[in-house]
């Protein structure tokens, strides 16, 4: 008499689909395979933002209108119109710099006397519908 073995049907575990990836800006390697790190979905769209808004424009040496000038603005004396024109520039620094994002809102807070502003940038990643929140100190540096 022959045995017969059924192959169990297991349902594999959906993994969660990568849209986008970017490598880490200082390249860290995995310890095991020693391959370069990467930033997947969200993460890569936070880590992305983050560096054109601390990035000064004429920084990069080809591309002279890549970045903001937030930072210029934490020199000048702050007031109410201040935060609205922070604002302003985060928002014109993604929609034409990161077209994975859609802005939901930016709140900008000032510390006058820290010379420092706190940015929290509500966003979604296209083909997602989550929101994800982004904060940033920005700090006036001599």
């Amino acid at each position: 008499m022959a045995l017969v073995f059924q192959k169990q049907a297991f349902t594999p575990v959906r993994l969660k689909q990568e849209l986008y990836s970017d490598f880490y800006t200082d390249f860290v390697t995995y310890e095991t395979t020693r391959d370069v790190a990467r930033l997947t979905n969200e993460e890569a769209v936070k880590s992305s933002i983050r560096n054109l808004l601390l990035t000064n424009r004429g920084d990069r040496l080809f591309n002279n209108s890549l970045g903001s000038d937030i930072r210029g603005l934490l020199f000048e004396n702050a007031g109410p119109a201040t935060e609205q024109i922070v604002s302003d520039y985060v928002r014109k620094t993604i929609e034409n710099y990161e077209p994975r994002a859609n802005i939901l809102d930016i709140v900008v807070n000032l510390d006058v006397d820290e010379h420092q502003a706190q940015v929290t940038i509500i966003f979604s990643v296209i083909n997602n519908s989550e929101p994800v929140v982004l904060e940033l100190v920005l700090n006036r540096i001599r």
